[in-house]
Parts: structure tokens; C-alpha cells; sequence
């Protein structure tokens, strides 16, 4: 199989730099939850001491296999989040981009802490649902930009991997991380996505 290209760009991807920026801070252990192709991962490893990548799609990972084999330091797991364990390992930084919504909210943003070194962060690229009217007016504010970005990096949209729509609302996602992770920073931000950080010990 031939190693997947890493030049693509999509709404997800948009937000790789950002990640990869707090994994360069860290330069530590990392836990990629839902890692699709590995396109992160792959970007991730190299500002990273180690990284960890899980997802339970076999036809996305045979990719991340692929994207990582030249990083000694990078595993890539078939796992679903909630049955996976590291047992006594604990995690510098934990990523999750557009997957957040695929999982129990609350469960994964429990388990996520739970994970944590003392000084651990957990960073979220997620997908909310539109249900009040500020939702719709900033998804309305969105779509020029969104737009002009996908034209201007000839976006790939469909990279293989299952695709979700989200249930909760920003609101909802806001009063969640509030009661497991108080003091956690949730704001929205283009291509119809948010962005949630949380360092342990806040």
C-alpha cells in the first residue's frame, strides 16, 4: 500500500497547527483519541517524546500504520476510547479532533482526565450542533470563511473515515466541561468548529 499523502487540508486539518504548537510546549507523552489516517499523529510526533494513536476503524489505521512507520516513537492501536486501556500510563497531552462527538460526552471527558499527568492538557477540535439562534447566526458567520478556505486549500473532504453528525450543543458541550473540567476554556472558532483546552491541576 502506498503511503497517503500529508498535504491535504480540510476544516480539521486547519486546526492541526494549533495542536501540534501546545505538543511542542509539552514535548512529552501524547494520546491521539480517534486518530483517523494519522495525519495529526504523524505531525505530532516529531515535537512529541512519544505518541499514542487510537481509533477503531481498521480501514483508517491500516493508513496511520502507514503515515507512522518511520517514527519509532509512535504506536497506533485499534480502540474505541472507551475500552482503552493504558494501565498505569499517564498522558502530557491528550487530542482529540472531530471525534469528541462519535463518544459519550461526559464518559470520554472523564476518562480523558482521568488519563492526565499531573500537568496534563487535554486540547479538543470538535463539531457542535446548531440549536439556538446564536448557534445558527455564528454557522451563517462561518460560511464565507469556510467557503474561501476550502476553495483556496482545494479541500479534501472525504478522507476515508466515518463521519457523525454532533448532538450537543455548544451550550451543552460548555455546561459538561464546566462540572468534569472546571476552569476548562471553550470558544468557538471557524469552519464550524470549536476548540476546548484543559490543563490538569487548574
Amino acid at each position: 500500500m502506498t503511503p497517503p499523502s500529508d498535504t491535504y487540508w480540510n476544516h480539521n486539518a486547519a486546526y492541526h497547527p494549533w495542536l501540534v504548537k501546545i505538543a511542542a510546549q509539552r514535548r512529552g507523552d501524547v494520546l491521539d483519541v480517534g486518530c483517523g489516517d494519522g495525519l495529526l499523529a504523524q505531525r505530532l510526533a516529531p515535537v512529541s517524546r512519544s505518541v499514542t494513536a487510537i481509533d477503531p476503524e481498521p480501514a483508517a489505521l491500516q493508513r496511520a500504520w502507514l503515515r507512522l512507520a518511520d517514527h519509532p516513537d509512535a504506536t497506533v492501536t485499534q480502540a474505541g476510547f472507551a475500552d482503552f486501556d493504558p494501565g498505569s500510563r499517564r498522558f502530557d497531552l491528550i487530542t482529540m479532533v472531530a471525534s469528541l462527538h462519535h463518544m459519550d460526552l461526559r464518559g470520554a471527558l472523564t476518562k480523558a482526565r482521568g488519563l492526565l499527568s499531573p500537568s496534563g492538557e487535554i486540547a479538543v477540535v470538535g463539531l457542535s450542533a446548531d440549536k439556538t439562534v446564536r448557534d445558527w447566526l455564528w454557522s451563517a458567520l462561518c460560511l464565507p470563511a469556510a467557503r474561501a478556505g476550502s476553495w483556496w486549500h482545494r479541500e479534501t473532504r472525504d478522507i476515508g473515515v466515518t463521519v457523525a453528525e454532533p448532538a450537543e450543543s455548544l451550550d451543552e458541550i460548555r455546561r459538561a466541561a464546566d462540572e468534569i473540567l472546571p476552569g476548562a476554556k471553550v470558544r468557538r472558532a471557524l469552519y464550524y468548529r470549536y476548540l476546548l483546552r484543559w490543563r490538569n491541576g487548574n
